[in-house]
């Protein structure tokens, strides 16, 4: 059989996406499984969205679109960006593509060349490290402690930086430890980047709606607009939204840079479907009350999870921020052994034993760089968030 490419060598499979697979084959086995593991929010897609997607399809647009976007959803976008963040972008400067990820893979394959390094703080979302594996790049690790309420330290930042630094990639609210920046810790990371004229900076805003206790988002490009002509602003309609299904990512950034990104775009796979489109200009231009009802929601949620879990023997658990996620530490479970007879070495190894001998699905902290931790996605039910947390109280509780 001949060979595949050398650059698959090092990419994993996503450890959630292969961790909530594993958990449907079991549950379409006949098992109960409680499902923790997948960052996707339960709620549905406004009927807003769904009716202008049906629109568009009645009324026959349903063509190949605009490679880079439709001039009406690039103009919403331009208008959400000066809305909530303060930022101007023309049409030529903004992208629409197949979701997030697409976006972030166009910008480093429009960019990247062997030998450069992207700095990601760490823990982060499995996938930057992979895109850049992908486009032939060094990923740079900077570990953002629970001591620092996994922020990111700007004397670590600056430490990281070298000549070779072609992309700071930051994620606030992040995943998978829900925890933001305030205006003055982002100001810190900007005054690091000041000083590095020659390394672009991507921001994944994702999960900018996604904040509680009245904890106020804001962006790098924002916050500094000295770095606007080198930041690219990633958001998207999937988590804030519940369109996560309808594939639709969006940004701005300097023009030249947009020009490569679509570029990229169009080789990979070129504008993104029509009806999405117009789902998501309505939702962009839509009412935003709901956004914060979802939220007081994931709020409850996020304090029940970390109450609970705080009271299980071998866990602690760091309240977070934002998005929609807990970080629980689990050190005080690692060297025992389960019921079931398994040893705990790693955070990995739990996570399996747990799926195994308690049909909890989670996902290991050493996937996204820190260990030893777990990820519990808390955008579910409140029921399934309580039985779960039963259930890894009853797996914790029997470990020797």
């Amino acid at each position: 059989m001949p060979e595949l490419a050398n650059r698959l060598k090092t990419v994993k499979v996503s450890a959630s996406a292969a961790m909530t697979d594993k958990a449907r084959e079991l549950r379409d086995a006949g098992v109960k499984i409680v499902g923790l593991s997948s960052g996707e929010p339960d709620f549905p897609t406004p009927p807003h969205a769904i009716e202008a997607a049906h629109r568009a399809a009645l009324a026959g647009d349903t063509k190949y679109p605009a490679q880079p976007g439709t001039v009406a959803l690039r103009t919403a976008v331009q208008r959400k960006f000066k809305r909530e963040n303060n930022l101007d972008y023309a049409l030529d400067e903004i992208l629409i593509a197949n979701g997030g990820k697409q976006i972030i893979f166009n910008a480093l394959f429009a960019t990247c060349n062997p030998g450069d390094e992207v700095v990601i703080p760490a823990p982060g979302w499995i996938t930057y490290a992979d895109i850049v594996l992908l486009a032939e790049a060094t990923p740079v690790a900077v570990p953002c402690p629970e001591n620092n309420q996994f922020k990111l330290r700007p004397t670590d930042l600056d430490a990281a930086i070298t000549p070779r630094t072609k992309w700071l990639i930051l994620n606030f609210p992040n995943n998978p430890t829900g925890a933001a920046c305030t205006r003055d810790e982002m100001c810190a990371i900007a005054d690091v980047m000041l000083k590095y004229p020659d390394v672009w900076i991507l921001t994944d805003d994702i999960y900018e709606h996604l904040t509680y206790d009245g904890f106020e988002f804001c962006t790098i490009a924002e916050v500094e607009p000295r770095l606007k002509n080198r930041v690219v602003t990633v958001n998207g309609a999937s988590k804030a939204y519940a369109m996560t299904g309808w594939r639709v990512g969006y940004c701005g950034g300097p023009k030249d840079l947009i020009a490569a990104m679509n570029n990229v775009h169009g080789q990979a796979t070129g504008g993104i479907c029509t009806l999405s489109q117009a789902a998501a200009v309505a939702v962009l231009d839509g009412p935003q009350e709901f956004l914060k009802e979802r939220a007081d929601i994931y709020r409850d949620r996020r304090d029940l999870v970390v109450k609970l879990l705080n009271q299980i023997p071998g866990i602690t658990c760091h309240k977070p921020e934002g998005a929609f996620y807990v970080f629980p530490n689990i050190a005080g479970c690692i060297g025992k052994t389960t019921k079931g007879g398994r040893r705990l070495d790693t955070d990995a190894d739990f996570i399996s034993a747990l799926l195994e001998e308690q049909h909890v699905a989670a996902v290991p902290g050493g996937a996204y760089g820190m260990s030893p931790y777990f990820r519990i996605s808390y955008a579910t039910d409140t029921e399934s968030l309580k039985e779960g947390c039963r259930r890894i109280a009853n797996f914790c509780e029997s470990l020797r």
